[in-house]
């Protein structure tokens, strides 16, 4: 397979309807007037070990369970998904470094993003649930490895992960190319890079500057560089890391993202083979931007079980 080729398919991860709907939604509050006050979401922030103030919606009443977000998406993005889980568990959704409002400190090492869920989990309780979902459950992912039992139980979508041919030279270019660009202050190409990248039609680009995702989308450029850096130098599986996390986990997949996208099944059985004990489930009919109405029944049971 050529490298374009490789690129393409394992860029589609986000989806582009994903991807740009993720972008929409953390552009606009999300509205919480339908929901009862007991599961309304109310901001509050937190400090980092390293002094980075890191933002969050807390909702619902329960057992704690934390929500990480992948590219492009702040806490907005998981509104809904908060909402219907905030019936069971107390949610706390948060932005990421660099995103919304959380602050940004220099330099960037994927430790320090350990770190932010670490003091969210901290001011949960000491320990919490944790869902992830795209690069947000290679995230929780360490976190899980390092933390321990401060994850009490962990639920992975769609880690993106890729051994396909090809991947880790398309992966490999693509960083250091982006990399220069946001070293250069050039925000908004390495937005349209990583969208290109995706599969993006030029004309579908050019009206996604016109919409007003795309300031927000820019803003977030300096954070794919983050993303990045959590996946690693090649996107390879991380089966030592993986090996090492004690909570029970549950690794899922979308059953749609199976045709374009097939590095994710193959991603998802190598973790759940990786991880001791873990669960293994394919939500059918779902792509990368699995529905909040189809993931919450299946978070609420696995959380919920004893």
């Amino acid at each position: 397979m050529k490298a374009t080729e490789a690129a393409r398919n394992l860029w589609q991860l986000a989806g582009l309807a994903g991807l740009v709907l993720g972008a929409v939604l953390s552009a606009a509050p999300a509205s919480t007037a339908a929901a009862p006050a007991s599961q309304q979401a109310t901001m509050q922030t937190v400090t980092s070990r390293d002094g980075t103030r890191i933002a969050f919606d807390k909702t619902g009443t329960g057992p704690a369970l934390v929500l990480v977000t992948g590219a492009l998406s702040e806490r907005s993005g998981a509104a809904e998904l908060a909402q219907l889980l905030a019936p069971h568990f107390t949610v706390y959704s948060y932005d990421r470094r660099g995103r919304g409002g959380s602050g940004d400190t220099k330099p960037y090492a994927v430790r320090r993003e350990i770190e932010d869920l670490e003091a969210l989990i901290d001011a949960a309780g000491g320990s919490a649930f944790v869902y992830g979902k795209s690069s947000g459950a290679s995230l929780a992912l360490q976190a899980a490895s390092s933390l321990r039992g401060k994850v009490r139980k962990l639920a992975l979508y769609e880690a993106p992960y890729s051994e396909a041919d090809g991947a880790a030279k398309a992966w490999k270019e693509m960083r250091t190319q982006l990399d220069a660009q946001l070293a250069a202050n050039r925000h908004a190409e390495a937005v349209s890079l990583f969208l290109q990248f995706v599969g993006m039609p030029a004309e579908a680009l050019e009206k996604m500057k016109a919409t007003p995702a795309w300031a927000g989308m820019v803003a977030m450029a300096p954070t794919l560089a983050y993303d990045n850096a959590v996946l690693g130098d090649d996107r390879s599986v991380p089966v030592a890391v993986a090996a090492k996390v004690q909570a029970p986990t549950l690794v899922m997949d979308g059953g749609a993202s199976l045709g374009p996208m097939p590095f994710m099944r193959a991603t998802a059985d190598k973790l759940g083979k990786a991880i001791p004990g873990a669960q293994r489930q394919v939500i059918e009919g779902q792509a990368h931007d699995v529905s909040a109405k189809a993931l919450a029944p299946v978070l609420v049971k696995f959380f919920g079980a004893s």
